[in-house]
């Protein structure tokens, strides 16, 4: 697994964001990622569409290489851990919480995130319904502008758009920071990209199966 990095410093605050689709947060030893969307794959093939579990496993796999490179204590999921009901896929997830079973795990709870209290207590996952403030950060799930406040989110699966004469366009995930505000890459593969154009005032960190790349 290729593992590349982009070191970020906001409000005095180190983060290391990687091309596995994630942030480590030093000196909290956190990840941070957003919309896993555990039980998708298992969800499509329920209404009929043809998709393998091995999207979930190779993201669980992603999951797993990042706790064990940073030896992180604690994942702060912003939004959307679960795609839909209770389905196979929730056997991947079950299985790869008990080898993590000292992992704390913190959820802002997502659009997606409506399953009974009692099934995410089941995963020794903490939930917060709205927002978490961890100075000198507030995490929520839907970006949006708070006063006096650096907001980590996402929800939107942010991408950009790279045009080049005489070649065609290339959508490419990335992290999107502002002045005020962090959006993470969607961390399933299996999501669309809501790509933007490069503009004033905006920072994308971009990256590939190999490198980043700022605009």
């Amino acid at each position: 697994m290729i593992h590349a990095e982009k070191q970020i410093t906001i409000n005095g605050e180190s983060l290391q964001l990687n091309n596995l689709r994630a942030i480590f947060w030093k000196r909290e030893q956190t990840l941070i990622a957003s919309d896993l969307h555990i039980g998708k794959s298992a969800h499509f093939r329920r209404h009929g569409i043809a998709i393998s579990s091995n999207v979930q496993k190779k993201d669980l796999k992603r999951l797993s290489f990042l706790i064990d490179h940073y030896q992180a204590k604690k994942l702060i999921v912003v939004g959307d851990l679960f795609h839909a009901e209770i389905n196979t896929d929730m056997d991947l997830f079950r299985d790869w919480r008990h080898q993590y079973s000292n992992l704390e795990i913190i959820l802002i709870k997502g659009n997606h995130d409506r399953l009974k209290d009692h099934v995410y207590d089941s995963f020794a996952i903490d939930c917060c319904n709205k927002s978490l403030d961890v100075s000198p950060f507030k995490f929520i799930h839907e970006p949006k502008k708070v006063d006096d406040a650096f907001i980590i989110s996402g929800h939107i699966h942010p991408g950009v758009l790279i045009k080049s004469r005489g070649r065609p366009r290339i959508k490419l995930p990335c992290f999107k920071v502002t002045q005020n505000q962090l959006i993470l890459p969607a961390f399933s593969e299996f999501t669309g990209l809501a790509t933007s154009r490069v503009k004033d005032g905006v920072c994308f960190y971009a990256f590939t199966e190999t490198s980043f790349f700022e605009f």
